[in-house]
């Protein structure tokens, strides 16, 4: 019979594969929206809506002084950060295959790393440096097809693993300054504030695919649909990582790709082609690497 510790984990690596899976969902339900509404917008009311949710249960939790701000700077990079993923990844997943602009929001690790030797002064390590120059390859290689078919708009996707790479960075600057809850609330409030700000000054740029407009209200309910599911999303994604523990469920977040490819081919007719499935498999490999790297480096360091 398994062990306690061992149930725990296991129920930890369940919590996290279920997390990362419904996070997929929710890209998929936004790609539906393709065409509907612009992006920027998309993504505004989904984080107005999961700001006015979060404080709410804030409310309920802790009470007044959960609202008390700890870190104003550090907060407002980590808002800033989730807001230019969120428009670079929405933007993306409407011009491409789900699953090529998932591939590569998962160099995101690598860049994590580079900027924590940039930022953070931490060292940069040997197997820093090689998986992310495996990870570029594989970018190339899921780009270069892309490229040609959507041009520019084909690195959206990495603008969106920068913006996931500061959040991580943002996130290290308040670790421990509050509970799991009221540093939710605190990234929702300002990446909608930033949200706000980036979808009236791309509307009054002229540009079509960002304008804005009244839309359907089935647009506004799949908003909504996106709000619950991504926050629903990270808190099982916290649950699972504080059963299991951060190291042990970060694997569980290539369950994404999985559902990314299946969704885009059941529901939008992306069949990835080798170039996206072999890239895909070098920055996972790439990731995979880094993460073998750093607990083989932890269980040194405990010895």
């Amino acid at each position: 019979m398994p062990s306690p510790v061992r149930r725990n984990e296991t129920a930890g690596l369940l919590y996290a594969l279920a997390g990362f899976a419904l996070l997929s969902c929710g890209d998929a339900v936004v790609k539906s929206m393709a065409g509907q509404w612009a992006p920027t917008a998309i993504a505004m009311v989904r984080y107005v809506l999961g700001a006015v949710g979060l404080s709410a249960l804030l409310w309920r939790a802790e009470g007044a002084a959960a609202f008390r701000m700890p870190a104003p700077g550090a907060q407002l990079l980590r808002g800033f950060a989730v807001a230019l993923a969120t428009i670079g990844f929405f933007s993306a997943i409407f011009v491409m295959p789900l699953a090529t602009a998932t591939s590569i929001t998962f160099t995101s690790p690598m860049l994590t790393a580079l900027l924590a030797a940039l930022v953070l002064g931490e060292p940069a390590r040997k197997e820093t440096l090689i998986a992310s120059a495996v990870a570029f390859i594989g970018v190339l290689v899921v780009l270069r097809p892309n490229f040609l078919a959507a041009g520019w708009a084909a690195l959206l996707p990495l603008l969106s693993a920068v913006g996931m790479s500061l959040l991580m960075i943002g996130n290290r600057f308040v670790a421990g300054k509050g509970s799991t809850l009221a540093m939710q609330f605190f990234v929702a409030v300002f990446a909608a504030l930033f949200l706000i700000l980036a979808t009236a000054a791309l509307h009054f740029s002229g540009i079509d695919r960002f304008a804005v407009h009244w839309p359907h209200w089935s647009v506004l309910a799949r908003c909504a649909l996106v709000a619950c599911s991504a926050s629903g999303a990270h808190w099982l994604i916290y649950l699972g990582t504080t059963r299991a523990g951060a190291a042990t469920v970060a694997p569980m977040t290539y369950v994404q790709l999985l559902i990314a490819t299946l969704f885009g081919w059941l529901f939008f007719d992306n069949h990835p082609d080798f170039s996206t499935l072999a890239g895909a498999a070098i920055i996972i490999a790439a990731g995979l690497y880094l993460w073998r790297a750093g607990r083989v480096r932890d269980v040194a360091g405990t010895d």
